[in-house]
């Protein structure tokens, strides 16, 4: 059976400043990400202008290696062990398609994304068909609630409720901070993730809104405690930031991989 989620983080910025937050983000957690040969591998971004209307288009390989879920490294050779996505940004809206070459239609995970200017309580953000919203499960995750944050995870820097801007003035978010904080936003993301392994669906379906539930959390969570690096920048910069980015990942990667060969 087929999960579906939708998941509304609400964040301490405008709609206009996230779109500079989690493009930033993103550049910054993939470099961290990636080493040993793992992480991620940016293949295309680039402007789009098609049916699907205008925005920014990219395509990324995730080598996941090691950190794939244990039961399917069990399953899947080394070598099957990539994600591909697609993201066809057209901010406010966002589509992401995430795929495995070696499962072809075997996996397939779908996140549509909606940005507003309010606090999680737009009933349906992505205006899909009452048969979805008959099906979804409506999550809210709290960046300042660290209880879902493995200890393994938890840095103090990254940390809301300790966090306070220089530049804004915004935080500590503590209390309920999301029912009265100003400025605020909410990101609504429907997930739909589908595995076809028979014996195995159900267990590794919930492994991937687990594992989607976590990224997305701690995401969020640096992407406040950056404000400082992020509040500001234009979008000209971040794309100079992302091809930069871009560069160093790919360095990064061939210089362990060599490495490990070397030492092999």
């Amino acid at each position: 059976m087929v999960q579906v989620k939708e998941f509304r983080i609400r964040n301490n910025c405008t709609v206009e400043e996230y779109r500079i937050a989690q493009l930033f983000s993103v550049a910054k957690m993939s470099l961290n990400e990636t080493g040993d040969g793992e992480g991620v591998e940016v293949i295309k971004n680039e402007p789009y202008d098609n049916e699907l209307g205008k925005g920014q288009y990219t395509y990324k390989i995730y080598h996941l290696a090691s950190r794939a879920p244990a039961v399917v490294r069990t399953l899947a050779p080394k070598d099957a062990l990539e994600l591909h996505e697609e993201a066809w940004n057209g901010y406010p809206s966002c589509r992401t398609v995430t795929t495995s070459p070696w499962m072809k239609d075997g996996f397939k995970m779908v996140t549509e994304t909606m940005h507003l200017a309010d606090r999680g309580d737009t009933e349906n953000a992505l205006n899909v068909s009452q048969e979805v919203l008959d099906q979804r499960e409506v999550v809210y995750l709290d960046v300042a609630d660290d209880s879902e944050v493995p200890k393994s995870s938890y840095k103090p820097e990254e940390d809301p409720k300790e966090y306070k801007s220089k530049k804004t003035g915004r935080g500590p978010l503590k209390g309920d901070w999301a029912k009265t904080c100003d400025p605020v936003m909410t990101c609504y993301k429907l997930v739909t993730v589908e595995f076809k392994w028979w014996g195995f669906q159900t267990v590794v379906e919930a492994l991937i809104m687990s594992y989607t539930r976590k990224a997305m959390l701690l995401m969020h969570r640096q992407l406040f405690c950056d404000t400082d690096e992020w509040y500001g920048m234009t979008i000209e910069e971040l794309r100079e930031l992302e091809d930069k980015t871009a560069k160093d990942l790919l360095e990064k990667r061939h210089k362990q991989l060599e490495n490990k060969t070397d030492f092999s």
